[in-house]
Parts: structure tokens; C-alpha cells; sequence
């Protein structure tokens, strides 16, 4: 009877400490999701679609929503106006003046302006999502996080554009040649916000969509053109006399913004991590969480 007791407790312990085991192994791989950057999962097309029209109608409607302070407005745009001519950048009046002498530069910039924001931006999420699947949560919420954050400024700081400042003689060349252009002019100036000038979301779309075709595109040509997109983008901006200087360089704070929580939220830039994302099987989704990522061919990495 007595060497019963100890075999008895033997078993007893060794149950104990097998469901001490079987506990252990969730809370560690709960903790473990904890501690680790979240996995980008596998987008799907209908909520994409939903998704960024979704977000575009509320972004639009709280933007067109602030209220038109125009005095603040235009005493903003004339301290802001007086800051360049302390920095010497003031220039964007003699390009505005030079660019509208040519008559099919500044039309084209008119159209370039109203147009290619929407069907580039588009455009580089279509090809992500399509060719590079896993990085295309965290691209995605970059975009979403800097356009949410430009909502912040157009409330805290309404700004008019240069074309609508008082003396500025800066040329509307929307209106001056006619052209179907800028949401804030001619028959559109009651539809939009004519004072939500700073940050220029032109500039921070046009540079996430330039930033992430040269750090994922293979072909040099499509490089390069990443590159010239925000830059001519700039110039756009400033020759039609809808934005200064400076309210590109509220953009680009806004996007840098954006690329930090996107960071944060999936522990890397989006052109580090896998390009693919495994589909899934009888077996757990592998994912950055401990598992091994999907392994290209060196050819088709970027």
C-alpha cells in the first residue's frame, strides 16, 4: 500500500504537468502575437473595392465639410506667403506667370492636375494588389494613414490657395483658359473646400505613388518614372497657383506620418516584407509570426 501512494503521485504529477504544457502552449503563442508585428493577410478584391470608395467618399465629405474661414484663411495665406520671401523661395508668382504664357503647358497642367491624382493613385494599387499582394495592407494603410492626417490640417489651418489671395496677382489658370481643372474653380468652386490648401494631398499621393513604384518595380524605365511623377507633380501644383511651396512640404510631413504607422502597426516598411502571401491549406497560414517567409525566385524579389 505504501509504494502504491508514491506510483499514484507520480501520476498524479505527471498529468499536471501535461496540462500545465497543453495551457502553456496558447498563452505562449497569445503572448507571442502579442510581441510580434501583425501579419499582412491576403487582400480580397470586393473589400478592397468597398474599402478605398468607402474611404474616399468620407475623406471627401469631411474635407468639403470645414468650415470656409476665408479671413483666416487669407491671412494664413499672406504669413505663409511673407515666410517664403524670408526663405527666398518665393517664387511660385514668376513661375505661375512664365507657365501660363505657354499656352498648352499650362492646359495640360490644368488637366494633369484634375485628373492623374485619382487614376495614378488607382492605378498603383491595382498593380500592388496584383503583384504584390503581401505588401499591399501595409502600402494601403500608409495612404490611408496620411490622407486621414491632412484631414487634421485643413481644420487647424485653413489656408487659401495662391490664386485666390488678396494682391497676390497670381493668374487662376483654370478660369483664365477655360479648362475643366481644379474642383475649387469655375463650376465646381461650390462642390469643394476652397480653403484646404495646406497640407497639398497632390503632394503626398503623387510621392507615396513615386516611393513605391522605384522601391518595388523591376524595369529601370518604371524607376525612373516613379521618380519624375511627384516631381512633376510639384510643379503642377505651384504653376497653376493652386498650392506654395510650403504646402508640399506639409504633404510630405503628412506622408512620412502615414509611413510611420504603418511601421508601427506591421513592424516594417511596406517594400520589406514578403511580396507573397501564401494560400491557405489543411496546414496553419504561415506568416512573419515564427514561420518562414514564401521564398521567390531571385528574378521576380522586387
Amino acid at each position: 500500500m505504501n509504494e502504491a501512494a508514491p506510483e499514484a503521485n507520480t501520476k498524479q504529477s505527471g498529468r499536471a504537468h501535461g496540462l500545465g504544457r497543453a495551457l502553456d502552449r496558447p498563452l505562449a503563442h497569445v503572448a507571442s502575437r502579442l510581441r510580434s508585428p501583425r501579419s499582412p493577410r491576403r487582400p480580397r478584391l470586393w473589400f478592397e473595392i468597398l474599402l478605398v470608395a468607402m474611404s474616399y467618399w468620407v475623406y471627401s465629405l469631411v474635407r468639403n465639410a470645414v468650415p470656409e474661414q476665408k479671413a483666416a484663411a487669407l491671412a494664413n495665406a499672406d504669413w505663409l506667403w511673407s515666410v517664403e520671401r524670408f526663405l527666398g523661395i518665393a517664387v511660385e508668382q514668376s513661375v505661375n506667370h512664365a507657365v501660363n504664357s505657354v499656352t498648352w503647358l499650362i492646359v495640360s497642367m490644368n488637366y494633369y492636375y484634375a485628373t492623374l491624382h485619382f487614376i495614378v493613385t488607382i492605378s498603383v494599387l491595382v498593380w500592388l494588389f496584383r503583384r504584390h499582394p503581401g505588401r499591399y495592407a501595409a502600402a494601403r494603410l500608409a495612404l490611408f494613414a496620411t490622407t486621414a492626417v491632412a484631414l487634421l490640417g485643413y481644420y487647424l489651418y485653413p489656408l487659401a490657395p495662391p490664386r485666390l489671395m488678396n494682391g497676390g496677382h497670381f493668374i487662376d489658370t483654370v478660369l483664365v483658359h477655360q479648362t475643366w481643372g481644379s474642383m475649387a474653380s469655375g463650376n465646381f468652386k461650390n462642390m469643394s473646400n476652397q480653403y484646404a490648401a495646406m497640407p497639398s494631398m497632390h503632394i503626398g499621393w503623387s510621392l507615396w505613388c513615386g516611393l513605391t513604384v522605384f522601391a518595388l518595380a523591376s524595369a529601370p524605365w518604371a524607376r525612373i518614372l516613379g521618380l519624375l511623377y511627384p516631381t512633376v507633380t510639384l510643379m503642377v501644383i505651384v504653376s497653376t497657383a493652386n498650392h506654395f511651396w510650403l504646402d508640399a512640404v506639409g504633404g510630405m510631413a503628412c506622408l512620412a506620418f502615414g509611413y510611420a504607422v504603418s511601421y508601427a502597426w506591421y513592424g516594417s516598411l511596406p517594400h520589406r516584407l514578403p511580396r507573397w502571401i501564401p494560400r491557405k491549406s489543411g496546414r496553419p497560414r504561415l506568416s512573419a509570426l515564427g514561420a518562414q517567409p514564401h521564398r521567390e525566385p531571385a528574378a521576380t524579389r522586387r
